[in-house]
């Protein structure tokens, strides 16, 4: 049999490719500062001394240190990390996802990481999945990561990029033909003749938008690119040679001709919403930002500067740049390129996630701002009525120049940048766990609060319907991001009041007079966007139970079943017309229903029956069961069995 990427990946991991259901014990688990201080505070309830994979934490979102409570939740980070064995990558050393695939990325490998843009880490050859929270503690303790086996789906890329035409423009494409829901349960595997052309850094660009598809993960082949790559960041010995076979066989292939591909733009509110740039040109920009883990590479940021070379921004436009790690940072300074955004009117941010999740730089009301980053969707940037564009380095840097959006093969003749062969090393801010650690005193700031867990589940539950909802809700519709929000991740309690603010912001209002249990209603794809577990641990603590809906992104509904909220799909979806805010739901002999696979659901309101479905491996009717995940598995450590 002709083995692809992934497959070749699992076999070396002694996992049978063909299973249904995989149990994956990863080499390497990272963390970053938004989801870190949960996925360690898990880990001490779970009673985990030592971390089992490699691990890295790293302080790259919540850099914005108005008040103790971010720097809390670092110091925290930096002590339980030495206590429990993890390596740390302190503030301003870079954004993780850049910062892992430089530093600690290995073709061949298996990362899973509490963050769903971990697929970056795929630009190397890394099989880089990501995961909630909890998923990941499970992992760090030394259990298994159990997932079902998606598909692999071969992107077969021909041709060769066009002068202006960017990597960016392939994840666009790739948007444009699968939309932010054809990527579920699926692994988007490149090979093909227009492969070896794109950088590492330009399929990171890729891995990493990726999972705007809701995939599982995306990988390139590890080849001579990658290899110059360990060599430019002194790592050339953690190189190896990793090819799908001659003539794979791929369960889906979609195809893309890079000849034929032009300058893409993704219009709010969206990441699928794609459009080429000519059909929007001429919309005025307020702000325009480059960088975020998405495009943030030195090339990505050297276009920008020799676009802007000389050249003055419009008084109008304010230009952000946000480099993606320290080592690019440095060399930017080295070569000039920073002077020559900084002359030409550019404010060069901190080494961080930053303005892609809402941590400062926000765009005045009503205004649109054009962003390399990975989403878009409404509100996110921080400003509720602000429309966000997501495009390439390029486009943007050319549309800064101008004012309003341009296609950048307006600007001329493409610059030529000469990338560096060696990147300084920055690896002093990084802090390797040393013998006797497991001394360290673990420091706990006032804002940081017990985890909370879920209960186990009763045979009868009498469900309120709270909130009813529509298509492609984000985990940002559920509980936002930003610098306020972002500060609250280890404060569960306090969370509380932010829950569903962008879905009804008089939602807060009824949290004090909210059923015991309550459950919500929503369209297709529930849950899309980041695998952050806040978005289900923070309703469930306020009471809710349930969720009713005519489908799941992966990744939350698998938070969902982590946490003891049971999620339930309709087998008839006209069945969602029919129920309503405040009707009263019963579900009686939960247990067996739940087993069996169909679920009827009693409208008491309206005095009807229903029936939906719930497809649930035997483990996780278990978890849902005893409350969630952090309940089995302590009762699996304290029993010494394996799930």
């Amino acid at each position: 049999m002709k083995l692809n990427l992934v497959q070749k990946i699992l076999a070396s991991h002694n996992l049978n490719y063909q299973s249904q259901e995989l149990e994956i014990y990863p080499d390497q688990v990272m963390t970053p500062d938004s989801t870190a201080t949960m996925v360690y505070l898990q880990l001490e309830a779970m009673g985990v001394k030592q971390v089992k994979p490699f691990s890295v934490i790293y302080i790259d979102h919540n850099m914005l240190q108005v008040g103790h409570k971010n720097p809390d939740d670092h110091r925290y980070l930096l002590t339980v990390g030495k206590r429990l064995g993890a390596y740390i990558s302190k503030a301003g050393n870079g954004i993780g996802h850049t910062t892992h695939l430089e530093n600690f990325s290995k073709p061949g490998e298996i990362l899973l990481g509490s963050d769903s843009h971990t697929a970056t880490a795929g630009a190397a050859g890394m099989l880089a999945i990501g995961a909630g929270g909890i998923d990941v503690a499970i992992a760090m303790s030394g259990l298994p990561y159990i997932c079902a086996r998606p598909k692999v789906v071969g992107v077969c890329l021909t041709g060769s990029l066009q002068p202006w035409v960017t990597a960016k423009d392939i994840s666009l494409k790739l948007m444009q033909l699968v939309g932010v829901k054809g990527g579920k349960n699926k692994l988007f595997a490149y090979y093909g003749p227009g492969v070896g052309k794109l950088t590492v850094y330009d399929r990171a660009t890729i891995c990493n938008m990726g999972a705007e598809t809701g995939a599982v993960s995306s990988i390139f082949p590890s080849d001579e690119m990658t290899q110059l790559f360990y060599q430019s960041v002194g790592r050339e010995a953690d190189w190896q040679q990793l090819l799908p076979d001659e003539g794979a066989e791929y369960d889906e292939v979609i195809e893309i001709d890079l000849d034929t591909l032009e300058p893409l733009i993704a219009l709010p509110h969206s990441p699928d919403n794609i459009k080429p740039v000519t059909a929007v040109e001429g919309v005025p920009l307020s702000q325009v930002g480059i960088g975020s883990c998405t495009n943030s590479s030195f090339k990505d940021l050297a276009i920008a500067a020799t676009v802007l070379n000389r050249q003055k921004l419009p008084e109008s436009v304010d230009l952000i740049v946000s480099p993606g790690s320290k080592r690019i940072l440095l060399m930017l300074l080295q070569t000039g390129m920073a002077a020559q955004l900084i002359t030409a009117g550019a404010r060069l941010l901190e080494v961080a996630c930053g303005p892609c999740n809402g941590i400062g730089q926000a765009p005045a009301s009503g205004t649109n701002t054009l962003r390399t980053y990975n989403r878009n969707f409404k509100g996110r940037c921080g400003t509720v009525d602000a429309n966000s564009y997501l495009c390439s380095p390029e486009t943007a840097a050319v549309s800064a120049l101008y004012g309003k959006i341009t296609d950048p093969r307006r600007f001329g003749e493409y610059p030529v940048i000469n990338e560096p062969e060696f990147f300084p090393l920055t690896t002093n801010a990084i802090i390797a766990p040393q013998a006797g650690n497991e001394a360290v005193p673990v420091i706990k700031g006032p804002n940081i609060k017990p985890i909370p867990v879920g209960s186990p589940l009763e045979d009868t539950l009498t469900l309120k319907i709270e909130l009813k909802t529509g298509d492609n809700i984000t985990t940002d519709h559920i509980l936002p991001g930003g610098a306020e929000m972002l500060a609250l991740r280890s404060n569960i309690p306090d969370s509380v009041p932010y829950i569903f603010s962008r879905l009804n912001p008089d939602f807060k209002n009824k949290i004090s007079t909210l059923a015991k249990t309550w459950c919500i209603i929503a369209g297709d794809n529930f849950g899309m966007g980041s695998s952050r577990e806040h978005a289900v641990m923070v309703p469930m603590f306020a009471g809710m139970k349930l969720v009713l809906d005519k489908s799941f992104a992966d990744v939350y509904k698998r938070n969902l079943i982590n946490f003891g909220v049971i999620p339930l799909v309709f087998e008839n979806p006209a069945d969602y017309e029919a129920l309503q805010e405040e009707d009263q739901l019963i579900l009686k002999d939960c247990h067996c229903q739940l087993k069996a696979g169909s679920v009827t659901l009693y409208n008491e309101t309206q005095q009807r029956c229903f029936v939906t479905k719930c497809e649930l491996t035997p483990v996780q009717q278990q978890v849902l069961f005893v409350g969630g995940l952090l309940n089995f598995v302590k009762a699996q450590i304290q029993t010494n069995q394996k799930p």
